[in-house]
């Protein structure tokens, strides 16, 4: 009695977030199988509702697979309610039973991998250790970290090196990439962050490309196309950012298919993670928007 009351309170929340969990047959969300590329969700795009308290990490892949058709899923840290292997093998059963693919976590709040303190960013590689195992418990590829430190473009470069180096060592052994996002800082330049992942010359480090972040600094934002250019030979995941659209349903601040031919030039084929972060639509709007739009893009390259 007590689980179907747990079971009616969870479909009443997120029916009033206009999320509800709609009944749908689990069928691979492939755009074009020929083309390569697969469709994910990653779960900032259901920040609000997450923040709000409409759902829960659990919930996520339910409503990815049975609202969106969705069946590749990058999970945020953030929304982890402990990294157990009781509570990961409860996830796990969650998005078998729902046929949905752990694709990655994004990994946040663990400290800084470029900081120049040795002691501080050793400390920072090994808090991210239980990520990489929760990774490999759920059968994801890759966890998805930030190359961050406060210092000189030089500095935290040799830094990051070092810590990425460390981490990517870890996770070699269990078979799980560590791969860096264009995040803000020197992240967001894409010449700094290919060179970062070339020194650190390992198979295993890359980089997750986000359409999006590439602010450096309040006054200052690297050319998101070249940067997409030069991240792309690294890339283990791709990450489409978008804010609002236009009548037409095109992305209002990024070119899709300027974007998506970079990737499909550089010979990527995998994954590409929708998140939404704008405000003017609602999050199940932007969504389905941003998907609508990738199917639409992709199927004209």
């Amino acid at each position: 009695m007590k689980s179907n009351r747990r079971q009616f309170i969870k479909k009443s929340t997120l029916a009033a977030a206009g999320i509800g969990m709609v009944s749908a047959m689990p069928v691979k969300s492939f755009i074009r199988d020929e083309s390569g590329f697969r469709i994910s969700l990653a779960e900032w795009s259901l920040h609000r509702a997450l923040f709000a308290g409409a759902m829960s990490n659990l919930d996520f892949p339910v409503v990815a697979a049975k609202d969106y058709s969705i069946y590749g899923v990058e999970y945020v840290s953030t929304f982890f309610e402990g990294t157990g292997p009781r509570y990961l093998a409860e996830l796990q059963k969650v998005t078998k039973d729902n046929n949905v693919e752990n694709v990655l976590i994004m990994i946040d709040n663990e400290g800084d991998l470029g900081a120049l303190y040795k002691p501080e960013r050793i400390q920072a590689v090994e808090r991210h250790y239980r990520w990489v195992d929760a990774a490999r418990a759920l059968g994801c590829h890759s966890i998805r970290v930030n190359a961050r430190g406060q210092g000189t473009e030089a500095e935290v470069a040799d830094a990051a090196v070092d810590g990425l180096g460390r981490l990517s060592e870890y996770g070699e052994k269990a078979g799980i990439n560590v791969i860096v996002e264009n995040h803000g800082g020197y992240s967001s330049n894409g010449k700094w962050i290919s060179e970062v992942i070339s020194r650190v010359g390992k198979k295993n480090c890359g980089t997750l490309p986000d359409f999006g972040n590439f602010r450096i600094s309040e006054n200052e934002e690297y050319d998101r196309y070249l940067g997409m250019t030069e991240m792309m030979p690294f890339a283990k995941g791709v990450s489409a950012k978008s804010h609002d659209f236009d009548k037409a349903g095109n992305e209002t601040r990024t070119d899709y298919y300027k974007m998506l031919s970079i990737v499909k030039n550089s010979g990527y084929r995998g994954y590409i993670g929708i998140e939404y972060e704008g405000s003017r639509l609602t999050e199940k709007e932007g969504i389905i928007a941003t998907k609508k739009l990738l199917e639409k893009v992709i199927a004209q390259l």
